[in-house]
């Protein structure tokens, strides 16, 4: 730890164990006071005065008035404005035909709209459906059809690529361009919001365990599988920061902070549940303000953190190290906390930030099946333990399983996480389903341990999958597509290190006898087939079979010193 971390590390800390945080701000008549509930047949520990669905959460929202909730280049949008805008979808919805538990697919980018449709869906009693804004056309097509999406919501970049639509798809809204039904003609534009006319909430009837989300994670069959929450699992990630700044305090001595209202620099997409559930979700219920930008780009990101006085920024850790890299001469004395996850991140990370930027670092641990945040981890436990993903939140539970059998702490094996945010399942796919949930715990696939204090540290992927920058890629999926072309024999994808988007992929291809490919036809041909970030950095073609061990296995280890000649 260097000598800046040192210097302003609290007095005896820590001045009470985890456990008697936890115990204190969990206890009758606190705040995060904790509950149990009978959910699917599992009793489970849930946040008693957490908004217990996505309904109340925005009735919360509605509280906050003229308060800046959304900024979007010269765009501010009011509470006022946004839940307005939000009622008055929701309505148009309902007078559409749009019941109970029919399905909404949302495509574009961070835009004000994004959280008015998503809210609206919501509270409509829809289940929304957040397809990735990177996508083809082809995999977007394929996450429209799983669904069966009703209705589609898109901005005019991701409206070019819906060319192939399946047959429930009803109706197609756009907003900010043309082409299908206008979003403007409905809510009007974001600076007009303010001036629409009070709408009664449509009277729909939510309760916790109601359907509510489908997000799409990868599988390792290479098709996506969508993993389906219900209320309550997207409403749980409300408490996860303050219930984590509250432990920080107990921690270090301090009484819990009352909530200040804090202004965040998103620079992840909504669409994954990071930037829904993490970020949108608890912000909207706490009255914070989001600061969004039309992609990350860390001059602009620095420019915005000076400007509009954020408190809070992150999300994958190579935000945090663009941020690093380029904030000489910017204001960054608002900045408290950059919170990062969802890619490995080096342990030296958390102490740059503390040091560099004077702000908290902080992470995190969760998945698409997860609904986000599992555990937490930030401030003094962070750089105190900078290589754990932190403990488990309190309605939550973790194990490590070897060979079907609980491991005492410190052994390495499979990490298996239960509580009220793990979704009900795969959308569609009973057999997957069965196989990654039991009795309320999630298979995780990741290999981890937990210390004698239950702090979790993630050691490898069990699953095959490279995370670039925070994005998934199974490599299974890469690896058919290479494997279509018709001079590829067999491919193999790996994951090499990268200073900043933690890995990237790369391909190691063995071409059929007689035929000859380069490498830039290759990632030209994955290009045409899937999204950008899938693409190999690095392709090396091979006229030898790729290595196996005896099992018949492709020895990734191997594979990977290809790469390294």
């Amino acid at each position: 730890m260097n000598d800046i971390v040192k210097n302003d590390w609290p007095k005896n800390w820590p001045a009470l164990s985890l456990e008697e945080a936890h115990a204190r701000l969990t206890a009758p008549g606190a705040r995060f006071e904790t509950v149990d509930a009978t959910i699917r047949g599992v009793t489970m520990r849930v946040w008693k005065h957490v908004p217990a669905t996505a309904r109340e959460a925005f009735e919360q929202a509605q509280t906050h008035g003229a308060r800046e909730f959304l900024i979007y280049q010269d765009e501010r949008i009011t509470y006022d404005a946004f839940t307005r805008a939000t009622a008055k979808l929701a309505a148009h919805l309902r007078e559409q035909g749009i019941g109970k538990g029919d399905r909404i697919a949302l495509v574009m980018r961070n835009l004000p709209e994004w959280p008015v449709v998503f809210m609206a869906s919501l509270v409509a009693g829809a289940i929304i459906v957040p397809l990735n804004g990177w996508w083809s056309g082809a995999e977007l097509a394929y996450g429209l059809a799983d669904c069966g999406a009703r209705f589609v919501f898109a901005d005019s970049e991701r409206l070019a690529r819906l060319t192939n639509l399946p047959p429930t798809v009803e109706k197609i809204y756009v907003t900010r361009g043309e082409g299908a039904a206008s979003l403007e003609d409905v809510i009007g534009a974001p600076a007009s919001w303010k001036d629409l006319p009070d709408v009664t909430l449509p009277d729909v009837a939510l309760i916790p365990e109601d359907d509510a989300a489908i997000f799409y994670t990868s599988g390792t069959t290479g098709a996506p599988k969508g993993a389906l929450g219900t209320h309550r699992s997207l409403t749980t990630n409300i408490f996860a920061m303050p219930f984590s700044n509250a432990r920080n305090a107990l921690r270090r001595g301090a009484q819990p902070p009352q909530d200040a209202r804090r202004t965040t620099l998103i620079a992840v997409p909504f669409f994954h549940v990071i930037g829904s559930l993490s970020i949108l979700l608890p912000n909207m219920a706490a009255g914070g303000t989001l600061v969004m930008m039309r992609k990350f780009e860390p001059q602009e990101a620095l420019r915005l953190i000076e400007r509009e006085r954020v408190t809070v920024t992150g999300g994958v850790p190579a935000i945090a190290l663009a941020l690093l890299e380029q904030a000489q001469g910017y204001d960054l004395s608002s900045l408290q906390l950059v919170t990062y996850g969802g890619a490995p991140s080096p342990p030296v990370l958390a102490m740059r930030v503390r040091a560099e930027l004077g702000a908290m670092p902080g992470q995190g641990w969760g998945m698409t099946e997860t609904s986000a945040t599992c555990t937490t981890h930030a401030a003094e436990d962070f750089l105190n333990r900078p290589a754990s993903c932190g403990p488990v939140l309190p309605v939550g539970k973790l194990k490590i399983l070897c060979d079907g059998v609980e491991a005492p702490p410190g052994v390495v094996g499979e990490l298996w996480a239960f509580g009220p945010n793990v979704v009900k399942g795969y959308w569609n796919q009973w057999e997957a389903t069965a196989e990654t949930f039991d009795n309320g715990w999630l298979k995780t696939g990741d290999l981890a341990s937990l210390d004698a204090e239950g702090f979790c540290t993630i050691f490898d992927r069990d699953r095959d999958m490279v995370i670039r920058g925070g994005e998934n890629i199974y490599c299974i999926e890469v690896e058919n597509v290479l494997a279509e072309h018709p001079a590829v024999a067999e491919a193999a994808l790996v994951g090499l290190p990268h200073p900043v988007l933690g890995e990237v992929p790369a391909a190691l291809v063995q071409a059929r006898p007689g035929m000859t490919v380069d490498a830039a036809s290759l990632q030209a041909f994955v290009r045409e087939r899937l999204a950008a970030f899938k693409v190999p950095v690095e392709v090396v073609i091979s006229d030898t079979a790729l290595p196996r061990n005896a099992g018949g296995k492709l020895v990734k280890s191997d594979l990977r010193k290809a790469f390294s000649a």
